[in-house]
């Protein structure tokens, strides 16, 4: 199945549980999406799973759904937790400007100095709001 496929299915409860599933990195049955994201009956939580095993990102083993293939567009995945990618650079770019501001301050400040620190905190500012608006998307 193509990407514009899988992005089409990656919306709303089917993210949810997608998420969910792959937070877990164990095999997860019906009951269990379905108590875990609190669906109104297993059934469409099994409707849920279905569309992600036709769009290859689950598959079923001994009765319950693994994840097989990993999506995350602008995240990666760090043990049981999804972490936006935007937060390395971010924290990165914040570090640059504390050691800017605190280490490497001049004692008289010059123009180029205050262009480098007023360019590295737009970009700390930058990559800050990517990154909790990432977070509050949800790891796709």
């Amino acid at each position: 199945m193509g990407s514009d496929k899988t992005e089409a299915v990656l919306k709303g409860t089917t993210l949810e549980v997608y998420l969910f599933m792959l937070k877990s990195c164990k095999p997860v049955g019906i009951r269990e999406v379905q108590r875990a994201l609190s669906l109104s009956s297993p059934s469409l939580a099994a409707y849920h799973v279905s569309k992600l095993e036709e769009a290859g990102l689950l598959k079923r083993e001994n009765g319950d759904y693994i994840v097989c293939r990993v999506v995350l567009d602008n995240a990666v995945k760090i043990s049981h937790f999804i972490v936006p990618r935007y937060l390395f650079y971010a924290i990165f770019a914040l570090g640059a400007l504390i050691i800017e501001v605190t280490l490497m301050r001049p004692t008289l400040i010059t123009s180029q100095y205050f262009f480098a620190t007023a360019v590295t905190a737009i970009c700390s500012a930058a990559f800050c709001f990517e990154t909790i608006k990432s977070w509050i998307k949800g790891g796709k």
